[in-house]
């Protein structure tokens, strides 16, 4: 007795749509879980904003539109703006200085050859008044 095709159709579309919807769960749960950690890392003392930030990518892309997102998004939006405030300040929140510039060469060198180029013009201008 053969299957009717009629009757194949549905039962492999009805499987499909099954599968899907398993596949779109285990989508968002990963992409929940990528919102946690992106939280948890934000919440560290020297949190990887641009983890974080895939992280929320991740969760968005997914189709998640939470509380937990924005949360996410807020929380690395003002380490952000925190991150850029302090930049350029030693933690105790003075400026930091500088770094000394090197030069290319060292102090006695310069000094040498400038005491050397005033013992030659010495000794000429003193032949030169001798002479004369």
């Amino acid at each position: 007795m053969p299957i009717e095709a009629a009757l194949i159709k549905p039962v492999v579309d009805a499987l499909m749509g099954l599968f899907k919807q398993g596949e779109n769960l285990r989508l968002k749960h990963n992409a929940e879980a990528a919102l946690r950690e992106a939280i948890r890392e934000l919440l560290l003392a020297s949190p990887d904003d641009n983890k974080a930030e895939a992280r929320i990518a991740i969760a968005k892309a997914a189709g998640i539109l939470s509380e937990d997102v924005v949360l996410a998004e807020d929380m690395l939006k003002k380490h952000r703006a925190t991150k850029a405030r302090t930049s350029g300040k030693a933690a105790t929140g003075r400026k930091r200085k500088p770094a000394a510039a090197k030069t290319d060469q060292p102090a006695p060198a310069k000094k040498a050859a400038k005491t050397a180029t005033k013992t030659a013009a010495k000794k000429t201008t003193n032949k030169a008044v001798k002479k004369a």
